[in-house]
């Protein structure tokens, strides 16, 4: 029996995808797009993508007292 096909992990994510993800919303994704701090790509007439490294990048956790101690100490 062949073992299972290794899918690869996404390199892009729909705006819904996205939004799922991080907990916002598809206005939040289409303004930052649309102000040039996210970049996206259009993948035929209506279809937009945006890449994970990208939204990585524009959405990362705030440091707190406890994680910025956990890091020092760790």
């Amino acid at each position: 029996m062949p073992a299972p096909a290794q899918v690869p992990e996404p390199k892009w994510l729909s705006l819904q995808q996205a939004a799922n993800v991080y907990g916002i919303s598809v206005d939040t994704l289409r303004r930052s797009i649309s102000t040039g701090q996210l970049p996206a790509a259009r993948f035929g007439p209506r279809l937009i993508r945006v890449r994970i490294r990208d939204l990585e990048r524009q959405f990362r956790p705030i440091p707190t007292v406890e994680s910025w101690g956990a890091r020092r100490h760790g």
